[in-house]
């Protein structure tokens, strides 16, 4: 309201201003030939209400019609609308968005440390692992649906048939047997042996097995227990000498009879031949078949399940991730480099290929404007200064009048 009353007063004063012009004027042509001086007052005034009529007649033309008559090439902002605004759009996009200018103004921009003082932020990066897990339900069926499960399975599964198992097997067994940790294997085949023959059930089924192949008047003297007696006797004898004893003989053949199996692993084709067929074999089980299946369900649902869980596991490892990302990108200036240029090379690559739908948006977004209320806005905001123009015209219009006037009495006559 302050900008609009100012025009109204700038407005009056340059009207003022024409009228006093005409005034003097009128006067100075009636006195002229008493005060032939006068003559210079009305070349002035005269010059000065031309001035100003012909300012104002500009001035007014930009927003509307003078008087309201239909004179051509008047009300030009609102008559050229859709140039003005196509214009406006092709001058944005061919002087603010060329390729150098933007270049210059992304470079100034270090992405990088505002990416890492945001990731820094314990609970901005809680925030974001907290919408990356809102979105793992929609994840994980994009990847059931593009199918990528089936072709890790399917790749899983070639990969597996490429396996040559017996030497991998053998691989294994020399680990295993490396400082001789296979006799632990073979000290707990002794404790389950241990355990064997001093369970009554196996003992009386031992029993059994003898007394069916003695004759009957063995036992007769009952010589099946006594038998079973020193034979669980001897053996639980000999057991625990081999137990006590790590450079047992039977110790010494157990490394042995590893070492063969372990080399013929190696290099038997025969035992090759084998593990190829028992591998075949159970890669052919419905089991192995729905395996991939199987653990994909298992994985999603833990997953599924750990996002959703107020103490997620995946969310706070997530969230150390990214703190320690930002951390990582604030001690290293070469990554920092490395990524704001590829910041400017991609946001530039955007500029570069959406200007021209940037242009046009703009040129639209002007022609959907009201541009009666626009010319009115425009007039409220400059439409002050512009009548200053008035009042330049008249000075300048009276000053030429003068100078006009003055030649035509001293040179001319």
């Amino acid at each position: 309201m302050a900008k609009l009353a100012a025009l109204r007063r700038t407005k009056i004063v340059a009207a003022g201003a024409l009228g006093l012009c005409a005034a003097l004027f009128i006067a100075a042509k009636i006195l002229e030939g008493r005060y032939p001086g006068l003559g210079f007052v009305a070349a002035f005034a005269e010059a000065a209400i031309i001035g100003g009529l012909a300012d104002w007649y500009a001035v007014v033309a930009l927003f509307k019609r003078p008087l309201g008559l239909p004179i051509p090439h008047t009300a030009i902002i609102p008559a050229n609308r859709d140039r003005i605004a196509d214009n406006l759009g092709r001058f944005i996009e061919i002087n603010f968005l060329a390729p150098g200018p933007v270049r210059e103004k992304l470079e100034e921009v270090d992405f990088a440390v505002l990416v890492a003082d945001w990731l820094t932020d314990e609970k901005r990066s809680a925030g974001l692992s907290r919408f990356v897990a809102r979105l793992v339900p929609q994840m994980l069926t994009a990847v059931e649906q593009s199918g990528l499960s089936d072709f890790v399975a399917a790749r899983m599964r070639a990969q597996i048939e490429k396996v040559q198992v017996a030497p991998l097997a053998a691989e294994l067994l020399s680990t295993f047997t490396d400082e001789r940790r296979h006799q632990m294997l073979f000290d707990e085949f002794i404790k389950v042996i241990g355990r064997f023959l001093n369970d009554e059930q196996a003992l009386t089924a031992m029993r059994d097995k003898v007394r069916e192949e003695l004759p009957s008047l063995f036992n007769l003297f009952r010589a099946d227990a006594y038998l079973l007696k020193k034979i669980v006797a001897s053996a639980s004898s000999l057991l625990e000498e081999v137990y006590a004893d790590p450079v047992h003989p039977m110790r010494r053949e157990f490394d042995h009879f590893v070492r063969r199996f372990v080399e013929k692993l190696k290099t038997s084709e025969e035992y090759a031949r084998r593990a190829e067929l028992l591998k075949r074999d159970f890669m052919a089980r419905p089991e192995f078949t729905g395996l991939a299946g199987t653990m994909w369900e298992s994985l999603r649902q833990f997953i599924e399940q750990d996002a959703a869980a107020s103490d997620s596991t995946i969310r706070r490892q997530m969230t150390g991730m990214f703190v320690e990302i930002g951390k990582q990108l604030t001690a290293d200036p070469q990554i920092r480099d490395d990524m704001n240029q590829g910041f400017v090379v991609a946001l530039g690559s955007f500029v570069e290929n959406q200007k021209s739908g940037v242009s046009k948006f703009i040129a639209d977004q002007v022609k959907s404007w009201d541009f009666a209320q626009l010319t009115r806005l425009i007039e409220i905001n400059v439409g002050r200064d512009l009548q200053y123009i008035r009042f330049n015209g008249m000075i300048v219009g009276g000053l030429a009048g003068i100078v006009l006037y003055g030649l035509e009495r001293f040179v001319i006559d």
